[in-house]
């Protein structure tokens, strides 16, 4: 008897896929994927035996039409628990993990009914003997392979990676090999021919090359950052492994961190470069950089608008290469980037085998969250370890992270530092001075900005930033301009160059802002303010003063005041109180012994609370494993709060493309590219609101589902403070008496 993996057009079964068929295509594509990772025996061996559950009488009926419910991601992983050579129990287990997990996600060991052991215990054998007998197994590369990724440090979590990074090979190969199969019975080919690096790297080098050279090199700043970037490129001839750039801001270290990059992989053979920044608010700036260099190469991904489609109809290669990240230079967020790691979704965790061999761009390392930290340096020390990336920490405020605290934990990462000489750099590129200014409430704010024709004045929330744009309205100040996320993209860009106009040609330019233009944001105020927070926040807002040397150092101030009255979230507070304790021991809040004090304090009062449970929950001993995958992907949220993307009818180009969603034939990644820049994060609770007073809806639900939700009441956005959902209610109540 014939078995089949997957059903075809015929009723006479001569276009279905065999069974067998499947399982060794998907085996080799999986090895293929491995090979890099030295997981290649490990991956074959997951793709041999991914589906043969599928062996199960019950599934041919279903592929028949039958209304039945089969398991078939259960009979594989039981196969080879059940066949496991004595000693070799965490061997078979790592595998079976991602077997079970390839369609449901990874489970963990232990606990709810999708747990491992539970559907091990539940597993009723449907298989014939003659099929289930003849299985065969080589265990001894997969456990060389294995032993060989368990580092000495931390075994049971560099073991942990390794399952995760079988379970993408076999994700994608088993999605690939499907989308192959039904490819060629549509008639259709995926788009996915993206470049490889190598092949790009020559043409990138001299572009980079002949756009540097265009920077003029008179004046101290500019050969100063000149010096930057020859010592950085220097540096890329080192081994690969773990880095650190230390350079203050206006020094250059985007662009420097992007030459060392392409000097690093072309020497030492990388496969990709991965550039991640903390906020969806720059991620564009930063991808606009490099796609003007590098071209279509370039691929942006993060999660303003996220594609749900499970079908293969509408993907378009934008959408693929999100996938798996394919592309030879990714540009993400640190959200998109480490949650992948610790995912369990298939679809998330499609990519990882990807990030291996990759030299990754950490820009703002300092934004990591102290809650995470030591899970995500435990993951790049095993990428840097075992994985073949190199890992740049790329900040103006070098968090300590080979401090004492982080050595308690049993973790230092200690980076080899690339910048020619941080204390020097952090004196010779120091254009402001950090002041402290004790309470301000909105008032004293409005009669700072009133003083000064040209300032900028930075808050901790949107509301906050509001109400103080709104009172200095009131209060006849000119100049006003308002730059907060409840702006979309396109709208914030427009607002920032009308800001560099306004101080290049020195008219009246008063700035109320969020901590969005802290990292990333090229402007050069004379004076600002700064709502109390971290001191990392408060030296990324000082690179905001005097950024180009255009004024007297001493008379270029950021003043740090208490906001009375105001609440701040827990974790601004006890940034803020650690700032406060460690000011009074330095005369220079921006020199690099304050930073590394100040982070130190940072590390001493969070103590368990940077992650280090979470960074030690994975276990894995002779009789077995331990690894609650499910349960550390619900754990590791980098954004605690639930916000979703409201599309904004801002201009002709989001109209038609709005327009577009109506029809059937343009792709929904394409639109999502166009759209994703349209659109303002709000609450969930907030969207919904929008939705049930008609004030937003999903455009075209039949065709895209719930994906795009559009604005529809266009008066809910303002061009000087963006969109105000507060009270969607009490205006649709009140719109009839307009």
């Amino acid at each position: 008897m014939a078995h089949y993996a997957h059903s075809g057009l015929h009723d006479d079964r001569s276009d279905w896929q065999l069974l067998p068929d499947h399982l060794d295509n998907t085996a080799a594509l999986a090895a293929c994927r491995a090979g890099p990772l030295g997981l290649r025996a490990a991956a074959h061996m997951a793709g041999l035996f991914h589906d043969f559950g599928k062996y199960d009488p019950a599934f041919d009926r279903v592929l028949s039409g039958a209304n039945e419910q089969v398991d078939h991601s259960t009979a594989g992983a039981a196969l080879l628990c059940a066949r496991v050579p004595a000693g070799l129990r965490p061997v078979a287990e790592i595998i079976a993990y991602a077997i079970l997990g390839h369609h449901a996600g990874l489970p963990d060991r232990h606990g709810a009914d999708s747990s491992m052991e539970r559907r091990l215990d539940a597993f009723c054998n449907p298989i014939a003997p003659e099929i289930w007998d003849a299985a065969a197994f080589d265990w001894r590369p997969v456990a060389k392979e294995l032993a060989a990724l368990a580092g000495p440090a931390f075994p049971p979590f560099d073991l942990s990676v390794a399952a995760r990074m079988v379970f993408s090979c076999l994700v994608d190969a088993d999605f690939r090999d499907t989308e192959a199969f039904y490819a060629r019975l549509n008639g259709t080919t995926p788009d996915r021919d993206w470049p490889y690096l190598a092949e790009l790297l020559p043409h990138w080098t001299r572009v980079f090359d002949a756009h540097m050279a265009g920077f003029p090199g008179d004046g101290p700043i500019n050969r100063l950052r000149a010096e930057i970037l020859s010592h950085v490129r220097q540096g890329a001839a080192m081994a690969p492994g773990l880095f650190t750039l230390t350079v203050p801001t206006g020094g250059g270290k985007t662009l420097a961190s992007m030459g060392f990059a392409l000097d690093h992989a072309e020497r030492h053979g990388h496969r990709r470069i991965i550039y991640t920044v903390p906020y969806t608010s720059i991620i564009d700036q930063t991808a606009a950089i490099f796609r003007g260099l590098f071209g279509d190469a370039v691929l942006e991904h993060h999660s303003a608008i996220d594609d749900r489609r499970t079908d293969l109809k509408g993907r378009d290669k934008l959408r693929l290469a999100m996938e798996d990240w394919a592309a030879p230079l990714v540009v993400t967020t640190n959200v998109q980037f480490f949650e992948s790691l610790f995912a369990a979704r298939p679809s998330r965790c499609r990519k990882l085998h990807n990030i291996a061999g990759s030299v990754i761009v950490l820009d703002e390392a300092q934004a990591l969250p102290r809650k995470l930290l030591m899970p995500a340096l435990r993951m790049i020390e095993t990428l840097c370890a075992h994985y073949g990336c190199s890992v740049v920490l790329c900040t103006a405020t070098q968090p300590a992270f080979d401090s004492r605290q982080l050595k308690q934990g049993g973790l230092p990462l200690e980076g080899r530092e690339l910048a020619p000489d941080p204390v020097r750099l952090a004196r010779e590129l120091r254009r402001a001075r950090i002041m402290q200014g004790g309470d301000m409430d909105d008032p004293a704010l409005i009669e700072a900005l009133r003083g000064t024709p040209q300032g900028m004045v930075i808050v901790n929330s949107r509301a906050h930033a509001l109400e103080l744009f709104n009172a200095a309205k009131a209060a006849g100040l000119d100049g006003l301009v308002h730059l907060t996320t409840r702006q979309y993209p396109v709208h914030r860009r427009a607002i920032l160059d009308d800001i560099r106009a306004r101080l290049k040609s020195g008219a009246p330019c008063r700035l109320i802002a969020t901590s969005l233009i802290e990292a990333g944001v090229d402007l050069s105020f004379p004076k600002g303010w700064r709502a109390e927070a971290g001191l990392d926040s408060c030296v990324q807002a000082a690179g905001r003063v005097n950024r180009n040397g255009e004024w007297p150092v001493e008379d270029s101030t950021l003043t740090v005041f208490s906001a009375p009255g105001r609440s701040m979230p827990a974790e601004v507070k006890s940034l803020a109180d650690a700032m406060r304790s460690i000011a009074p021991r330095h005369d220079d809040l921006l020199a690099p012994e304050a930073i590394r004090d100040w982070f130190e304090h940072v590390y001493w009062k969070a103590g368990a609370n940077l992650g280090q449970k979470m960074a030690s929950q994975m276990v894995c001993g002779q009789s077995g494993t331990d690894f609650p995958f499910r349960s550390m992907a619900q754990e590791f949220r980098m954004i605690d709060t639930t916000m979703v993307p409201v599309i904004i009818p801002g201009d002709a180009v989001a109209d038609e493309a709005i327009r577009q969603l109506g029809v059937e034939d343009v792709p929904s990644g394409k639109l999502a590219r166009v759209l994703q820049v349209y659109t303002v994060q709000v609450p969930a609770k907030a969207r919904d609101l929008l939705i049930a007073n008609g004030k937003a809806g999903f455009d075209h639900t039949k065709l895209r589902g719930d994906q795009f939700c559009v604005l529809s009441d266009r008066s809910l956005y303002h061009a000087d403070s963006g969109l105000r959902w507060e009270h969607a209610d009490y205006l649709s109540q009140e719109s009839w008496l307009l």
